[in-house]
Protein backbone atom coordinates (compact mmCIF):
# COMPACT_ATOMS: atom_id res chain seq x y z
CA UNK A 1 0.00 0.00 0.00
CA UNK A 2 1.19 3.66 -0.76
CA UNK A 3 -0.21 6.95 -0.34
CA UNK A 4 -3.45 5.04 0.76
CA UNK A 5 -3.64 3.05 -2.71
CA UNK A 6 -3.40 -1.30 -2.92
CA UNK A 7 -1.22 -1.65 -5.29
CA UNK A 8 -2.60 -5.34 -6.08
CA UNK A 9 -3.12 -5.64 -9.83
CA UNK A 10 -5.27 -8.24 -11.83
CA UNK A 11 -4.02 -11.09 -13.58
CA UNK A 12 -7.23 -10.58 -16.50
CA UNK A 13 -5.86 -8.47 -19.73
CA UNK A 14 -9.30 -7.23 -19.52
CA UNK A 15 -9.15 -5.08 -16.71
CA UNK A 16 -5.93 -3.60 -17.17
CA UNK A 17 -7.94 0.03 -17.95
CA UNK A 18 -11.58 1.72 -16.89
CA UNK A 19 -14.32 1.86 -19.09
CA UNK A 20 -14.75 5.11 -21.85
CA UNK A 21 -16.26 7.83 -20.32
CA UNK A 22 -17.46 11.34 -21.87
CA UNK A 23 -15.13 12.97 -19.64
CA UNK A 24 -11.98 10.87 -20.94
CA UNK A 25 -12.81 12.08 -25.08
CA UNK A 26 -13.55 15.91 -23.85
CA UNK A 27 -10.14 16.35 -21.81
CA UNK A 28 -8.30 14.62 -24.99
CA UNK A 29 -10.10 16.58 -27.11
CA UNK A 30 -9.30 19.90 -25.64
CA UNK A 31 -5.43 18.68 -25.17
CA UNK A 32 -5.43 18.13 -29.13
CA UNK A 33 -6.00 22.26 -29.32
CA UNK A 34 -2.32 22.54 -29.06
CA UNK A 35 -2.08 21.13 -32.73
CA UNK A 36 -3.58 24.71 -33.64
CA UNK A 37 -0.59 26.21 -33.03
CA UNK A 38 1.71 23.67 -35.06
CA UNK A 39 -0.80 24.26 -37.90
CA UNK A 40 -1.40 28.00 -37.62
CA UNK A 41 2.03 28.83 -37.59
CA UNK A 42 2.85 26.25 -40.67
CA UNK A 43 -0.05 27.64 -42.68
CA UNK A 44 0.40 31.24 -42.33
CA UNK A 45 4.00 31.96 -43.51
CA UNK A 46 3.61 30.60 -46.67
CA UNK A 47 1.01 33.29 -47.21
CA UNK A 48 2.50 35.84 -46.27
CA UNK A 49 5.77 35.55 -48.00
CA UNK A 50 3.83 35.95 -51.02
CA UNK A 51 1.82 39.22 -50.07
CA UNK A 52 2.37 42.31 -52.03
CA UNK A 53 2.83 44.42 -48.89
CA UNK A 54 5.17 42.28 -47.05
CA UNK A 55 7.36 41.25 -50.36
CA UNK A 56 7.71 45.16 -50.94
CA UNK A 57 8.50 45.46 -47.52
CA UNK A 58 11.64 42.89 -47.48
CA UNK A 59 12.85 44.09 -51.22
CA UNK A 60 11.87 47.47 -51.72
CA UNK A 61 10.12 47.22 -55.02
CA UNK A 62 7.13 49.85 -55.42
CA UNK A 63 3.58 47.48 -56.01
CA UNK A 64 0.53 49.27 -57.13
CA UNK A 65 -1.64 47.98 -55.24
CA UNK A 66 -5.00 49.41 -57.76
CA UNK A 67 -3.60 47.27 -60.46
CA UNK A 68 -2.04 44.72 -58.28
CA UNK A 69 0.97 45.08 -60.08
CA UNK A 70 4.43 46.18 -59.36
CA UNK A 71 5.80 49.17 -60.48
CA UNK A 72 9.42 48.85 -62.85
CA UNK A 73 10.08 44.91 -63.04
CA UNK A 74 9.16 41.50 -64.40
CA UNK A 75 6.09 40.78 -62.04
CA UNK A 76 7.91 37.46 -62.40
CA UNK A 77 10.50 38.85 -60.52
CA UNK A 78 8.92 40.29 -57.46
CA UNK A 79 9.02 37.51 -54.79
CA UNK A 80 10.82 37.49 -51.44
CA UNK A 81 14.44 36.22 -52.29
CA UNK A 82 15.28 32.33 -51.96
CA UNK A 83 17.98 33.21 -48.95
CA UNK A 84 15.20 35.38 -47.07
CA UNK A 85 12.34 32.66 -48.00
CA UNK A 86 14.46 30.05 -46.77
CA UNK A 87 15.83 31.81 -43.14
CA UNK A 88 12.07 32.79 -42.32
CA UNK A 89 10.90 29.45 -42.72
CA UNK A 90 13.27 27.49 -41.53
CA UNK A 91 13.76 29.54 -38.51
CA UNK A 92 10.48 28.64 -36.59
CA UNK A 93 11.57 24.94 -37.45
CA UNK A 94 14.86 25.26 -35.93
CA UNK A 95 13.12 26.88 -32.77
CA UNK A 96 10.63 23.46 -32.74
CA UNK A 97 13.02 21.34 -32.92
CA UNK A 98 14.92 23.10 -29.48
CA UNK A 99 11.42 23.13 -28.18
CA UNK A 100 10.54 19.67 -28.50
CA UNK A 101 14.09 18.47 -26.96
CA UNK A 102 14.05 20.81 -24.09
CA UNK A 103 10.42 20.32 -23.75
CA UNK A 104 10.21 16.67 -23.29
CA UNK A 105 13.04 16.95 -20.48
CA UNK A 106 11.19 19.70 -18.72
CA UNK A 107 8.26 17.63 -19.05
CA UNK A 108 10.17 15.09 -16.44
CA UNK A 109 10.96 17.37 -14.09
CA UNK A 110 7.64 19.62 -13.46
CA UNK A 111 5.09 17.94 -15.37
CA UNK A 112 3.20 17.31 -18.70
CA UNK A 113 0.70 20.17 -18.11
CA UNK A 114 2.97 22.76 -16.53
CA UNK A 115 5.24 22.37 -19.53
CA UNK A 116 2.38 22.91 -22.07
CA UNK A 117 1.37 26.25 -20.20
CA UNK A 118 4.93 26.96 -20.10
CA UNK A 119 4.93 26.74 -23.99
CA UNK A 120 2.38 29.38 -24.02
CA UNK A 121 3.74 31.80 -22.51
CA UNK A 122 7.23 31.48 -24.64
CA UNK A 123 4.92 31.15 -27.93
CA UNK A 124 3.41 34.33 -27.04
CA UNK A 125 6.78 36.27 -26.60
CA UNK A 126 7.80 35.17 -30.22
CA UNK A 127 4.83 36.70 -31.50
CA UNK A 128 5.26 40.14 -29.87
CA UNK A 129 8.64 40.25 -31.02
CA UNK A 130 7.88 39.56 -34.83
CA UNK A 131 4.36 41.99 -35.20
CA UNK A 132 6.73 44.46 -33.38
CA UNK A 133 8.90 44.26 -36.51
CA UNK A 134 8.68 46.19 -39.24
CA UNK A 135 11.31 45.81 -42.02
CA UNK A 136 13.80 44.07 -39.11
CA UNK A 137 14.77 41.09 -40.57
CA UNK A 138 16.80 40.22 -37.35
CA UNK A 139 13.87 40.97 -35.17
CA UNK A 140 11.25 39.16 -37.07
CA UNK A 141 13.54 36.16 -37.82
CA UNK A 142 14.48 35.97 -33.29
CA UNK A 143 10.90 36.14 -32.73
CA UNK A 144 9.88 33.24 -35.29
CA UNK A 145 13.15 31.59 -33.64
CA UNK A 146 11.68 32.04 -29.95
CA UNK A 147 7.80 31.34 -31.32
CA UNK A 148 9.20 28.12 -32.18
CA UNK A 149 10.55 27.24 -29.71
CA UNK A 150 7.28 27.96 -27.65
CA UNK A 151 5.07 25.49 -30.41
CA UNK A 152 8.34 22.64 -30.14
CA UNK A 153 7.04 22.56 -26.67
CA UNK A 154 3.77 21.75 -26.97
CA UNK A 155 4.35 19.72 -30.09
CA UNK A 156 5.74 17.53 -28.21
CA UNK A 157 4.42 17.09 -24.66
CA UNK A 158 0.87 17.52 -26.19
CA UNK A 159 1.53 13.73 -27.80
CA UNK A 160 3.15 12.83 -24.54
CA UNK A 161 0.25 14.08 -22.23
CA UNK A 162 -2.68 12.64 -24.60
CA UNK A 163 -0.92 9.16 -25.31
CA UNK A 164 -0.88 9.01 -21.95
CA UNK A 165 -4.67 9.85 -20.15
CA UNK A 166 -6.39 8.46 -23.53
CA UNK A 167 -8.21 5.27 -23.05
CA UNK A 168 -6.50 2.53 -25.33
CA UNK A 169 -9.83 1.58 -27.19
CA UNK A 170 -10.09 5.18 -28.82
CA UNK A 171 -6.09 6.28 -28.22
CA UNK A 172 -5.64 5.92 -32.03
CA UNK A 173 -8.59 8.51 -32.90
CA UNK A 174 -8.08 10.79 -29.64
CA UNK A 175 -4.54 11.33 -30.68
CA UNK A 176 -5.54 11.76 -34.13
CA UNK A 177 -7.71 14.85 -33.14
CA UNK A 178 -4.24 16.33 -32.90
CA UNK A 179 -3.90 16.30 -35.93
CA UNK A 180 -7.17 17.30 -37.38
CA UNK A 181 -6.43 20.39 -35.12
CA UNK A 182 -3.51 20.87 -36.94
CA UNK A 183 -5.01 20.71 -40.02
CA UNK A 184 -7.80 23.26 -39.08
CA UNK A 185 -5.03 25.49 -37.63
CA UNK A 186 -3.09 25.54 -41.61
CA UNK A 187 -7.11 26.28 -42.37
CA UNK A 188 -7.43 29.10 -40.02
CA UNK A 189 -4.01 30.73 -41.01
CA UNK A 190 -5.07 30.23 -45.41
CA UNK A 191 -8.36 31.75 -44.18
CA UNK A 192 -6.88 34.84 -42.87
CA UNK A 193 -4.04 35.12 -44.87
CA UNK A 194 -6.46 35.17 -48.15
CA UNK A 195 -8.56 38.16 -46.14
CA UNK A 196 -5.41 40.56 -45.47
CA UNK A 197 -3.31 39.43 -48.80
CA UNK A 198 -4.42 42.54 -50.61
CA UNK A 199 -3.77 45.35 -47.74
CA UNK A 200 -1.67 47.93 -47.80
CA UNK A 201 -0.45 48.00 -44.26
CA UNK A 202 1.39 46.33 -41.76
CA UNK A 203 -1.87 44.87 -41.04
CA UNK A 204 -1.28 42.35 -44.05
CA UNK A 205 1.12 39.97 -41.72
CA UNK A 206 0.62 41.30 -38.44
CA UNK A 207 -2.61 40.38 -38.14
CA UNK A 208 -2.17 36.32 -39.31
CA UNK A 209 0.65 36.79 -36.38
CA UNK A 210 -1.34 38.72 -33.50
CA UNK A 211 -4.42 36.07 -33.90
CA UNK A 212 -2.18 33.51 -32.58
CA UNK A 213 -2.33 34.77 -28.99
CA UNK A 214 -5.51 33.79 -29.02
CA UNK A 215 -4.61 30.03 -29.34
CA UNK A 216 -2.15 30.66 -26.57
CA UNK A 217 -5.07 32.19 -24.05
CA UNK A 218 -7.49 29.19 -24.99
CA UNK A 219 -4.87 26.11 -24.31
CA UNK A 220 -3.24 27.58 -20.83
CA UNK A 221 -6.31 28.56 -19.41
CA UNK A 222 -8.22 25.59 -20.00
CA UNK A 223 -4.86 23.42 -19.15
CA UNK A 224 -5.28 24.81 -15.10
CA UNK A 225 -8.45 23.13 -15.16
CA UNK A 226 -7.55 19.86 -16.23
CA UNK A 227 -5.65 17.02 -14.66
CA UNK A 228 -1.81 16.40 -14.54
CA UNK A 229 -0.97 12.82 -16.36
CA UNK A 230 -1.05 9.91 -13.71
CA UNK A 231 1.63 8.48 -15.59
CA UNK A 232 3.92 11.18 -14.58
CA UNK A 233 3.13 11.07 -10.88
CA UNK A 234 3.84 6.99 -10.65
CA UNK A 235 7.05 7.96 -12.81
CA UNK A 236 7.93 10.36 -9.16
CA UNK A 237 6.70 7.43 -7.21
CA UNK A 238 3.41 9.75 -5.72
CA UNK A 239 0.89 7.20 -6.10
CA UNK A 240 -1.83 8.99 -4.25
CA UNK A 241 -1.49 12.07 -6.34
CA UNK A 242 -2.05 9.23 -9.56
CA UNK A 243 -4.70 7.52 -8.28
CA UNK A 244 -6.83 10.93 -7.90
CA UNK A 245 -5.66 12.14 -11.07
CA UNK A 246 -6.43 8.78 -12.75
CA UNK A 247 -9.95 8.69 -11.31
CA UNK A 248 -10.60 11.95 -12.54
CA UNK A 249 -9.25 11.09 -16.21
CA UNK A 250 -11.34 8.21 -16.06
CA UNK A 251 -14.47 9.35 -14.03
CA UNK A 252 -14.45 6.77 -11.64
CA UNK A 253 -14.22 7.14 -7.99
CA UNK A 254 -11.02 6.56 -6.39
CA UNK A 255 -11.82 3.21 -4.52
CA UNK A 256 -13.01 1.48 -7.87
CA UNK A 257 -11.21 -1.61 -8.70
CA UNK A 258 -11.07 -0.33 -12.65
CA UNK A 259 -8.70 2.34 -10.78
CA UNK A 260 -7.01 0.03 -8.40
CA UNK A 261 -6.18 -2.26 -11.25
CA UNK A 262 -5.00 0.02 -13.97
CA UNK A 263 -2.95 2.00 -11.97
CA UNK A 264 -1.36 -1.59 -10.51
CA UNK A 265 -0.36 -2.15 -14.20
CA UNK A 266 0.98 1.24 -14.21
CA UNK A 267 3.20 0.61 -11.56
CA UNK A 268 4.13 -2.98 -12.41
CA UNK A 269 4.83 -1.76 -15.89
CA UNK A 270 7.16 1.24 -14.59
CA UNK A 271 8.84 -1.70 -12.29
CA UNK A 272 9.74 -4.29 -15.16
CA UNK A 273 11.04 -1.44 -17.55
CA UNK A 274 13.01 0.18 -14.53
CA UNK A 275 15.02 -3.31 -13.99
CA UNK A 276 16.20 -2.99 -17.73
CA UNK A 277 16.38 0.97 -17.52
CA UNK A 278 17.41 2.44 -14.06
CA UNK A 279 17.70 5.75 -12.54
CA UNK A 280 20.66 7.15 -13.69
CA UNK A 281 22.50 10.53 -13.90
CA UNK A 282 20.94 13.56 -15.91
CA UNK A 283 23.31 12.80 -19.12
CA UNK A 284 22.88 8.76 -18.72
CA UNK A 285 18.92 9.20 -18.68
CA UNK A 286 19.24 10.62 -22.13
CA UNK A 287 21.68 7.99 -23.62
CA UNK A 288 19.66 5.67 -22.11
CA UNK A 289 16.96 5.98 -25.37
CA UNK A 290 20.34 5.08 -27.37
CA UNK A 291 21.23 1.49 -25.28
CA UNK A 292 20.33 -1.84 -26.39
CA UNK A 293 20.32 -4.25 -29.20
CA UNK A 294 18.99 -3.11 -32.35
CA UNK A 295 17.73 -6.71 -33.62
CA UNK A 296 15.57 -6.59 -29.97
CA UNK A 297 11.74 -4.96 -31.05
CA UNK A 298 11.82 -3.80 -27.42
CA UNK A 299 15.20 -2.35 -26.78
CA UNK A 300 14.99 1.76 -25.91
CA UNK A 301 17.68 2.24 -29.14
CA UNK A 302 14.98 0.46 -31.13
CA UNK A 303 12.33 2.58 -30.21
CA UNK A 304 14.30 5.83 -30.60
CA UNK A 305 15.27 4.85 -34.46
CA UNK A 306 10.97 4.09 -35.37
CA UNK A 307 9.91 7.01 -33.58
CA UNK A 308 12.73 9.62 -35.16
CA UNK A 309 12.36 7.43 -38.20
CA UNK A 310 8.76 7.62 -38.34
CA UNK A 311 8.41 11.59 -37.93
CA UNK A 312 11.61 11.94 -40.87
CA UNK A 313 9.21 9.64 -42.93
CA UNK A 314 6.27 11.68 -42.59
CA UNK A 315 8.32 15.05 -43.86
CA UNK A 316 10.12 13.37 -46.44
CA UNK A 317 6.15 12.54 -47.81
CA UNK A 318 6.69 16.14 -49.13
CA UNK A 319 3.46 17.59 -47.47
CA UNK A 320 4.54 20.65 -45.79
CA UNK A 321 6.42 21.62 -49.31
CA UNK A 322 2.38 22.53 -50.62
CA UNK A 323 1.68 24.18 -47.16
CA UNK A 324 4.85 26.48 -47.08
CA UNK A 325 5.43 27.22 -50.47
CA UNK A 326 2.17 26.42 -51.90
CA UNK A 327 1.25 30.06 -53.30
CA UNK A 328 4.74 30.73 -54.43
CA UNK A 329 4.30 27.18 -56.46
CA UNK A 330 0.67 27.70 -57.40
CA UNK A 331 2.07 31.26 -59.21
CA UNK A 332 5.04 29.32 -60.84
CA UNK A 333 2.49 27.18 -62.93
CA UNK A 334 1.08 30.01 -64.98
CA UNK A 335 -2.12 29.28 -65.55
CA UNK A 336 -3.76 30.18 -61.76
CA UNK A 337 -4.61 33.49 -61.69
CA UNK A 338 -5.34 33.19 -57.22
CA UNK A 339 -2.81 31.03 -56.02
CA UNK A 340 -4.31 32.06 -52.53
CA UNK A 341 -7.35 30.52 -53.06
CA UNK A 342 -5.78 27.36 -54.81
CA UNK A 343 -3.82 26.91 -51.41
CA UNK A 344 -7.03 27.70 -48.62
CA UNK A 345 -8.73 24.73 -51.24
CA UNK A 346 -5.74 22.15 -50.59
CA UNK A 347 -5.92 23.15 -46.92
CA UNK A 348 -9.89 22.45 -46.82
CA UNK A 349 -8.77 19.13 -48.69
CA UNK A 350 -6.81 18.57 -45.96
CA UNK A 351 -9.68 19.20 -43.25
CA UNK A 352 -11.84 17.21 -44.69
CA UNK A 353 -9.86 14.11 -45.41
CA UNK A 354 -8.30 13.83 -41.64
CA UNK A 355 -11.58 12.82 -39.48
CA UNK A 356 -11.45 9.48 -41.52
CA UNK A 357 -8.45 8.18 -39.81
CA UNK A 358 -10.79 8.49 -36.53
CA UNK A 359 -12.19 5.44 -38.09
CA UNK A 360 -9.82 4.27 -40.15
CA UNK A 361 -6.92 4.02 -37.47
CA UNK A 362 -8.50 1.92 -35.04
CA UNK A 363 -10.48 -0.04 -37.53
CA UNK A 364 -7.94 -1.02 -39.91
CA UNK A 365 -4.81 -0.27 -37.52
CA UNK A 366 -2.08 2.11 -37.70
CA UNK A 367 0.33 -0.09 -40.01
CA UNK A 368 -2.20 -1.00 -42.46
CA UNK A 369 -2.94 2.62 -43.42
CA UNK A 370 0.49 3.89 -43.39
CA UNK A 371 0.88 1.22 -45.62
CA UNK A 372 -1.84 2.18 -48.41
CA UNK A 373 -1.32 5.79 -47.46
CA UNK A 374 2.10 5.76 -48.98
CA UNK A 375 1.25 3.99 -51.96
CA UNK A 376 -1.47 6.32 -52.73
CA UNK A 377 1.00 9.05 -52.20
CA UNK A 378 3.23 7.57 -54.41
CA UNK A 379 1.50 7.07 -57.80
CA UNK A 380 -0.52 11.19 -57.09
CA UNK A 381 3.09 12.23 -56.90
CA UNK A 382 4.79 10.84 -59.48
CA UNK A 383 1.29 11.79 -61.91
CA UNK A 384 2.10 15.22 -60.97
CA UNK A 385 5.93 15.16 -61.86
CA UNK A 386 5.06 13.36 -65.07
CA UNK A 387 1.98 15.94 -65.84
CA UNK A 388 4.61 18.95 -65.01
CA UNK A 389 6.86 18.11 -67.25
CA UNK A 390 5.05 16.87 -70.44
CA UNK A 391 1.20 18.99 -71.05
CA UNK A 392 1.75 21.37 -67.82
CA UNK A 393 5.02 22.64 -68.70
CA UNK A 394 4.85 26.55 -68.11
CA UNK A 395 5.25 27.93 -71.68
CA UNK A 396 2.47 25.44 -73.19
CA UNK A 397 -0.06 27.56 -70.59
CA UNK A 398 -2.59 24.57 -70.43
CA UNK A 399 -5.03 25.51 -68.04
CA UNK A 400 -6.53 21.95 -68.44
CA UNK A 401 -3.13 20.06 -67.34
CA UNK A 402 -2.30 22.45 -64.28
CA UNK A 403 -6.03 21.83 -63.31
CA UNK A 404 -5.46 17.63 -63.43
CA UNK A 405 -1.93 19.00 -61.15
CA UNK A 406 -3.86 20.41 -58.39
CA UNK A 407 -7.04 17.88 -58.59
CA UNK A 408 -3.81 15.09 -57.82
CA UNK A 409 -1.98 17.46 -55.41
CA UNK A 410 -5.80 17.09 -53.67
CA UNK A 411 -5.95 13.78 -53.81
CA UNK A 412 -2.34 13.30 -52.45
CA UNK A 413 -3.36 16.25 -49.50
CA UNK A 414 -6.16 13.31 -49.30
CA UNK A 415 -4.37 9.84 -48.89
CA UNK A 416 -1.68 12.47 -46.13
CA UNK A 417 -4.43 13.81 -44.22
CA UNK A 418 -6.23 10.22 -43.68
CA UNK A 419 -2.80 8.29 -43.02
CA UNK A 420 0.41 9.40 -42.57
CA UNK A 421 -0.29 12.96 -40.92
CA UNK A 422 -2.03 11.34 -37.95
CA UNK A 423 -0.95 7.72 -37.37
CA UNK A 424 3.26 8.94 -37.17
CA UNK A 425 1.94 11.08 -34.14
CA UNK A 426 -0.11 7.96 -32.73
CA UNK A 427 2.73 5.51 -32.75
CA UNK A 428 4.90 8.18 -31.11
CA UNK A 429 3.12 8.43 -28.20
CA UNK A 430 2.69 4.96 -28.32
CA UNK A 431 6.18 2.85 -28.34
CA UNK A 432 8.26 3.86 -25.34
CA UNK A 433 8.09 2.78 -21.84
CA UNK A 434 7.50 4.90 -19.38
CA UNK A 435 11.48 5.74 -17.87
CA UNK A 436 11.93 7.39 -21.27
CA UNK A 437 8.85 8.02 -22.64
CA UNK A 438 8.82 11.92 -22.02
CA UNK A 439 12.80 11.95 -23.69
CA UNK A 440 11.64 9.20 -26.74
CA UNK A 441 8.82 11.72 -27.80
CA UNK A 442 10.40 14.35 -27.72
CA UNK A 443 13.74 13.35 -29.43
CA UNK A 444 10.92 11.86 -32.41
CA UNK A 445 8.98 15.05 -32.15
CA UNK A 446 12.71 17.19 -32.65
CA UNK A 447 12.95 14.62 -35.61
CA UNK A 448 10.11 16.33 -37.30
CA UNK A 449 11.16 19.13 -36.41
CA UNK A 450 14.20 18.66 -37.64
CA UNK A 451 13.56 17.32 -41.19
CA UNK A 452 11.33 20.05 -41.33
CA UNK A 453 13.76 22.54 -41.41
CA UNK A 454 16.34 20.81 -43.61
CA UNK A 455 12.91 20.99 -46.00
CA UNK A 456 11.95 23.85 -45.57
CA UNK A 457 15.78 25.32 -45.79
CA UNK A 458 16.06 23.34 -49.57
CA UNK A 459 12.80 23.54 -50.62
CA UNK A 460 13.21 27.56 -51.79
CA UNK A 461 16.41 26.60 -53.54
CA UNK A 462 15.05 23.59 -55.66
CA UNK A 463 11.52 25.05 -56.96
CA UNK A 464 12.62 28.97 -57.25
CA UNK A 465 12.99 30.57 -60.67
CA UNK A 466 16.51 31.72 -60.12
CA UNK A 467 17.90 28.67 -58.71
CA UNK A 468 17.61 25.21 -59.47
CA UNK A 469 14.18 25.78 -61.00
CA UNK A 470 12.74 22.03 -60.76
CA UNK A 471 8.61 23.65 -60.30
CA UNK A 472 6.74 20.02 -61.00
CA UNK A 473 9.75 17.91 -60.77
CA UNK A 474 10.39 18.60 -57.07
CA UNK A 475 7.30 15.42 -57.17
CA UNK A 476 9.87 13.03 -58.87
CA UNK A 477 11.81 13.93 -55.55
CA UNK A 478 8.82 13.46 -52.89
CA UNK A 479 7.47 10.24 -54.44
CA UNK A 480 10.97 8.71 -54.30
CA UNK A 481 11.23 9.89 -50.58
CA UNK A 482 8.06 8.23 -50.54
CA UNK A 483 8.95 5.05 -51.48
CA UNK A 484 11.57 4.71 -48.80
CA UNK A 485 9.19 6.14 -45.90
CA UNK A 486 6.52 3.40 -47.42
CA UNK A 487 9.60 0.75 -46.79
CA UNK A 488 9.84 2.05 -43.06
CA UNK A 489 6.65 1.60 -42.34
CA UNK A 490 6.37 -2.09 -43.95
CA UNK A 491 9.38 -3.71 -42.02
CA UNK A 492 9.78 -1.36 -38.80
CA UNK A 493 6.57 0.17 -37.66
CA UNK A 494 4.17 -2.50 -35.09
CA UNK A 495 0.87 -3.04 -34.69
CA UNK A 496 -0.86 -1.73 -31.71
CA UNK A 497 -4.16 -1.12 -32.06
CA UNK A 498 -6.66 -1.61 -28.71
CA UNK A 499 -3.39 -2.25 -26.60
CA UNK A 500 -2.84 -0.19 -23.53
CA UNK A 501 0.61 1.44 -23.59
CA UNK A 502 2.03 -1.54 -20.91
CA UNK A 503 0.46 -3.91 -23.66
CA UNK A 504 2.61 -2.37 -26.42
CA UNK A 505 5.27 -3.16 -24.45
CA UNK A 506 4.80 -6.46 -24.64
CA UNK A 507 3.72 -6.60 -27.96
CA UNK A 508 6.95 -5.04 -29.10
CA UNK A 509 9.30 -7.17 -26.86
CA UNK A 510 7.08 -10.69 -28.69
CA UNK A 511 6.86 -10.22 -32.52
CA UNK A 512 8.24 -8.80 -35.28
CA UNK A 513 6.50 -5.71 -36.60
CA UNK A 514 5.03 -7.80 -39.88
CA UNK A 515 3.65 -10.06 -37.01
CA UNK A 516 2.29 -7.73 -34.51
CA UNK A 517 -1.33 -7.43 -35.77
CA UNK A 518 -1.60 -10.98 -34.81
CA UNK A 519 -0.69 -10.46 -31.35
CA UNK A 520 -2.61 -10.25 -28.12
CA UNK A 521 -1.67 -10.31 -24.26
CA UNK A 522 -1.78 -13.28 -22.23
CA UNK A 523 -0.85 -11.69 -19.04
CA UNK A 524 -0.69 -8.44 -17.16
CA UNK A 525 2.34 -6.65 -15.87
CA UNK A 526 0.69 -6.92 -11.93
CA UNK A 527 1.44 -10.84 -12.45
CA UNK A 528 4.92 -10.31 -14.17
CA UNK A 529 6.34 -8.43 -10.78
CA UNK A 530 3.76 -10.58 -8.61
CA UNK A 531 1.88 -7.78 -7.77
CA UNK A 532 -1.40 -10.29 -7.31
CA UNK A 533 -3.10 -11.60 -5.17
CA UNK A 534 -2.30 -15.24 -5.95
CA UNK A 535 -0.19 -17.47 -6.93
CA UNK A 536 -0.09 -17.58 -11.14
CA UNK A 537 2.14 -19.69 -13.56
CA UNK A 538 3.63 -16.50 -15.76
CA UNK A 539 2.69 -16.84 -19.54
CA UNK A 540 5.71 -14.76 -20.81
CA UNK A 541 7.84 -17.66 -19.50
CA UNK A 542 6.77 -19.56 -22.85
CA UNK A 543 7.26 -15.99 -24.87
CA UNK A 544 10.17 -16.23 -26.63
CA UNK A 545 11.78 -12.65 -27.79
CA UNK A 546 11.64 -12.01 -31.32
CA UNK A 547 12.86 -9.40 -33.44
Amino acid sequence: MAGGVVLQGTTDVSRVEAPVTVKAYLICAFAAFGGIFFGYDTGWMGGVLAMPYFIRLYTGIDYDFATKTPIGVDPAKFVIPSSTASLFTSILSLGNFLGALVGGDIADFIGRRPTIIGGCFVFTIGCILQIASTNQEVLFVFGRLIAGVGVGFISAVVILYMSEIAPKKVRGAMVSGYQFCITIGILFANIVVYTSQDRDDTGSYRIPIGIQFLWAIILAVGLFYLPESPRFFVKKGDIEKAAKALAFVRGQPEDSDYIKDELAEIIANNEFEMRSIPQMSYIQSWLACLKGSLSKGDSPIRRTLLGSGLQCAQQFTGINFIFYFGPPFFKQLGTIQNPFLISLITTLVNVLSTPLSFYTIERFGRRTILIIGGCGMIVCQFIIAIIGVTAGRTELHNASAVSAMIAFISINISFFASTWGPTAWVVVGEIFPLPIRSRGVGISTASNWFWNTIIAVITPFLVSADKANLGPKVFFLWGSACILSTLFAYFLVPELKGLSLEQADMCMASVPPRKSAAWKPDHTFAAEVEHVGEDKALASAAIEEKV
